[in-house]
């Protein structure tokens, strides 16, 4: 199964990764830029490079960029036997004060991981918001059809979100064990939105998995 904890930088993927590894049984926990990222990667090098993730053995946690709608299009995708997807955000403030003490990084590029934060927000609700921003300049192996019908009803579409504002990193890592748990659960009951079979919609899953609140830390989207 895939666990994949995407976002914008400065929302503390890595770091919860990082605290999560060796805490869940039969989990292997990587971060996407661990096999190099080069000086002019553009979104075609990040489609095959997480395609290239998808060769995996047993239950992977992936901390990346790549929201829902790239995870679906990945052609292995469909291969897999379950895929559950967490939104890691931050307030913007937050953000850009994380990334100011991670790099010199001037206004204009403060305002771009800002931007595509955003962005993620609402393609995390939506399959129509602005689809384009990952499909202009894609690889040319990416199996947009898979989704590209869908609405925010779809039950498929779903993505849990941890807001790591208020929260310490343990504080933060203790809801992804909670929500590794949660979907391992609802993978065994039959009630995985991303379960195996995923995109042919007779097989689709028609309930939620077993969680109180789709935002991991509470009082959010549902």
């Amino acid at each position: 199964m895939l666990f994949v904890l995407t976002g914008s930088s400065g929302a503390g993927k890595t770091t919860l990764a990082s605290l999560v590894a060796g805490r869940v049984g039969g989990l292997s926990v990587h971060d996407f830029d661990e096999v190099g990222v080069p000086a002019h990667a553009d979104l075609a090098w990040r489609h095959r490079t997480f395609e290239s993730w998808l060769s995996f053995d047993g239950d992977l946690l992936l901390s990346c960029q790549s929201p829902i709608g790239e995870v679906l299009a990945s052609p292995s995708a469909v291969r897999l036997d379950g895929i559950a997807i967490c939104l890691i955000d931050v307030a913007d403030d937050l953000r850009r004060s994380r990334l100011a003490a991670r790099f010199a990084y001037p206004p204009e590029q403060g305002d771009a991981f800002v931007g595509w934060a955003q962005w993620h927000r609402e393609h995390a609700a939506d399959p129509c918001y602005r689809p384009e921003v990952i499909r202009e300049g894609c690889w040319p192996q990416m199996r947009w059809d898979r989704w590209a019908d869908w609405t925010a009803a779809d039950p498929r579409w779903h993505v849990d979100i941890v807001d790591t504002t208020p929260h310490t990193p343990v504080e933060s890592a203790d809801m992804i064990v909670h929500w590794i748990s949660a979907q391992r659960e609802a993978h065994a009951q039959g009630t995985l939105p991303l379960a195996a079979g995923w995109s042919t919609p007779a097989l689709a899953p028609r309930s939620e998995p077993a969680l109180a609140d789709r935002r991991c830390g509470g009082g959010g989207r549902g």
